[in-house]
């Protein structure tokens, strides 16, 4: 016979085992969910293995993008902050010139005004990098690619263009007012492709001299094959590349926790891209502009003036702008470079001695070989850092391999001919 105490006790025992059970699946939930916070607020350094082969690739383009970022272990530990680069030489084509060049190009294709294999063309004027990427991915999607450049890169991006199978048209340095700039010399052959069959010339309309390695001739046998100017100063899909790619994969890497960024501009599309993504979604972000000598964005950004000093003193040396540094530094606006207005915080100068002293202390550090744009942004990184404190977090881009600039950022010789002596210090005592 159940008593009522008796069923009073079995009541109670049913209400104490259900709260029981329900709290401690509400205390293994938390647990989990804390856990996971805690996995995210210190991000797991994985090897480029757990990071990069989850899929199989569909051709050279699904190699471009989601690139590691890795923490630069001497520059970290010189300073207290943790900065990461944001390893870009590791697309298919060495730079983050891949990501704009196969933006531009897609973009070409949706709007019908190339189609592949059927003859066309894709022009472009560089200093090399984005002619890397374009010929790279020209040849894996269908097309041919004829790449302006000036002739004083170092001869190794000429020689990469050559294998690739582009037409290499190499002039001398002008300015962007000169209608045989090669940029504007690029613009005029697309317009002008097919209008005229016979490709062999030796000079321009104007008789100016240039030098076309490994030229062809293109055999047009209907309408459909085209010329296209991919215009990557003033063409947007450049700045969307980074807006869409660049920007939300540095935001999912470092799980929004980011202090700086630090980046140099040639086009201006990668720093413009990634400080629009991430501005609005980490309020107190400072964008850094990096500047080489004789660029006059430095000056953009600190006074609002598109200047440089060298211009008045009338001592340039070299093309673009008086560096030994190649890929950044400008003298103009582009619509790229414009879609940053409002974006960055601040921006750095940095010596060509400076640039070649960083890539030598990283290289004997930690065995990174980088370029000369990589360079200079990883001397800003240090100056940052020393202005930020320690405990904070500051991201760059690897923008270049060192080895496209063997004969010239790498070559002593070369240096010492420029009167380039970076100086031989312990420690991070070249940066000022």
């Amino acid at each position: 016979m159940i008593t009522i105490s008796t069923s009073r006790h079995l009541i109670y025992g049913l209400l104490f085992g259900v709260i029981l059970s329900f709290s401690t699946n509400s205390f293994i939930n938390w647990w989990k969910r804390k856990n996971q916070d805690d996995s995210k607020n210190t991000p797991e350094l994985r090897t480029p293995r757990d990071i990069r082969s989850g899929d199989i690739a569909d051709g050279i383009e699904g190699l471009i993008g989601n690139t590691p970022l890795m923490r630069i272990k001497s520059l970290s530990d010189a300073t207290g902050c943790e900065i990461l680069g944001k390893a870009e030489f590791l697309n298919p084509g060495g730079s983050p010139k891949d990501r704009a060049a196969l933006y531009m190009i897609n973009e070409a294709e949706s709007e019908k005004l190339i189609q592949p294999n059927k003859g066309c063309t894709i022009f472009e004027g560089t200093s090399g990098s984005t002619g890397i990427s374009i010929a790279m991915i020209a040849k894996a999607k269908g097309y041919n690619a004829w790449i302006i450049m000036p002739d004083d890169q170092a001869k190794e991006k000429y020689q990469i263009l050559e294998k690739l199978g582009a037409t290499v048209e190499k002039v001398k340095p002008a300015s962007i007012v000169d209608r045989n700039q090669f940029v504007n010399l690029a613009k005029r052959r697309a317009e002008d492709f097919g209008k005229n069959e016979e490709k062999n010339k030796s000079k321009s309309k104007d008789g100016d001299n240039y030098e076309i390695i490994n030229e062809r001739k293109y055999s047009i046998e209907n309408d459909e094959a085209t010329g296209f100017f991919t215009d990557q100063f003033e063409n947007l899909a450049n700045y969307l590349a980074h807006y869409r790619g660049t920007g939300p994969e540095i935001y999912r890497q470092t799980n929004g926790k980011i202090d700086a960024i630090v980046t140099g501009a040639g086009t201006g599309g990668t720093i413009a891209g990634i400080s629009r993504f991430l501005k609005p979604l980490i309020p107190n972000l400072k964008v850094i502009l990096v500047d080489p000598p004789g660029s006059g964005l430095y000056n953009k950004v600190k006074h609002n003036v598109m200047y440089s000093p060298y211009e008045a003193e009338g001592t340039r040396m070299r093309h673009q702008v008086d560096t030994i540094v190649e890929g950044v530094g400008l003298n103009r606006m582009t619509e790229n470079f414009n879609m940053s207005t409002g974006m960055i915080d601040d921006a750095i100068r940095v010596t060509d001695e400076e640039a070649v002293a960083m890539a030598r202390y990283l290289a004997n550090k930690e065995g990174l070989f980088i370029g000369s744009s990589s360079a200079i942004n990883c001397v800003g990184c240090v100056r940052i850092a020393r202005k930020l404190g320690p405990g904070h977090r500051i991201v760059t881009i690897l923008c270049d391999s060192g080895q496209r600039h063997l004969t010239k950022f790498w070559n002593d010789e070369y240096l010492k001919q420029n009167n380039i002596n970076p100086k031989e210090e312990e420690g991070l005592g070249f940066i000022n």
